[in-house]
């Protein structure tokens, strides 16, 4: 049986497992096994997620990997929330680190090793800068701008703010991925050879990763609800301080792990548009279509939602933006562009344990 729809047989499965409420460890021990599952299947659903990309070409098999990727966010930033008792920043620190880590870790050791590797780089500045605009724009409304409403407490937007700039959000990603896919296309594709779609596989095969994909992806909606049991259980249990970053690094950092691979890969084949295309593309995705699941998830239930960021982790952010804006005004970047990237991506890390 395939891994993807094993992954969803395994999470019906454990729904149905009675463990005992004060049982601490049965219940880490589950979560634990879902997690590991989870964590595999997250690799085999991205990998039918690119054969179904290699398919349909450019940019539009970016577009498959980067709904794989916030789909599976999505659901275990949901599953968290819901889980016990109210935990409002975690979207937020998840969403955070999601741009933190694409950024400046992705896109750092993408041009470095690129850069290393060709000394420089070729990048489509139109589409580039296109990412950016759409990024700065909704990191700002949705991850500072709470800080300095006043309808609200500071750091949270009252519902009607919420749902408004969740809509507002919806629509710019979406005016994003027209442009990108129908109207400006050109802009995002480097090179003839990447728009052209691969024919080598058959039309049954495609269909075949289609239908695993989607099983998988529902396996994995299904399984974060026991990881999100057990991640939570354990840091109580070991009174984790700084727990909510911890965890929101954790999430970003397992979801975008075969992304960056993929991002890597392609600049080492010298594909760096194709690179920045999956890392900027997730980073948009991820607080265009996050956001407004998680802060729908909040006005439904009504668990409060803290967006805002506090003052050191605003600065980092703003800093992130910034380099990116001066590494992508060129249409050319150097291993030393990337090395400013990674240091930044450094500062972020140990600021997380020693904030």
């Amino acid at each position: 049986m395939p891994l993807a729809a094993l992954a969803m047989a395994f999470a019906v499965r454990a729904s149905g497992l009675s463990v005992d409420e004060g049982s601490l460890n049965a219940r880490i021990l589950v979560g634990a096994l879902s997690s590991a599952v989870m964590f595999t299947t997250i690799f085999v659903v991205l990998d039918h997620a690119e054969a179904v990309a290699l398919r349909v070409g450019e940019p539009y098999g970016t577009l498959v990997l980067t709904f794989a990727v916030t789909a599976i966010e999505v659901s275990i930033i949901v599953s968290m929330m819901l889980h016990g008792e109210n935990n409002p920043t975690l979207a937020r620190e998840s969403v955070f680190s999601t741009v933190m880590i694409t950024s400046t870790g992705v896109v750092g050791i993408c041009l470095t090793l690129g850069g290393w590797r060709y000394r420089k780089q070729a990048i489509l500045r139109q589409g580039t800068n296109a990412y950016l605009s759409v990024l700065i724009a909704l990191t700002v409304m949705t991850l500072i701008l709470p800080t300095y409403t006043q309808a609200t407490d500071p750091g949270t937007f009252s519902a009607a703010q919420l749902g408004f700039v969740s809509v507002l959000s919806v629509l710019l990603y979406a005016s994003f991925v027209f442009a990108q896919t129908v109207r400006h296309r050109e802009d995002f594709v480097q090179g003839q050879a990447h728009d052209v779609p691969m024919r080598t596989a058959s039309h049954k095969s495609i269909f075949v990763s289609a239908l695993l994909l989607l099983s998988g992806l529902i396996g994995i909606v299904l399984l974060a609800e026991h990881v999100a049991a057990s991640v939570e259980d354990a840091l109580a249990a070991y009174k984790v301080t700084q727990a909510d970053s911890i965890v929101g690094a954790m999430i970003a950092a397992l979801v975008l792990m075969p992304e960056a691979i993929s991002a890597i890969r392609a600049a080492f084949k010298n594909e760096l548009q194709r690179s920045l295309n999956v890392a900027m593309g997730s980073a948009c995705a991820t607080i265009g279509l996050t956001i407004p699941a998680v802060a729908a998830a909040s006005l439904l239930t009504g668990r409060g939602l803290t967006l805002g960021l506090p003052a050191s982790d605003a600065v980092l952010l703003v800093l992130a933006l910034f380099i990116c804006s001066v590494s992508f005004s060129t249409e050319r970047t150097t291993f030393l562009t990337g090395m400013v990237h990674v240091v930044v991506f450094f500062t972020y890390v140990f600021l997380i344990f020693l904030p």
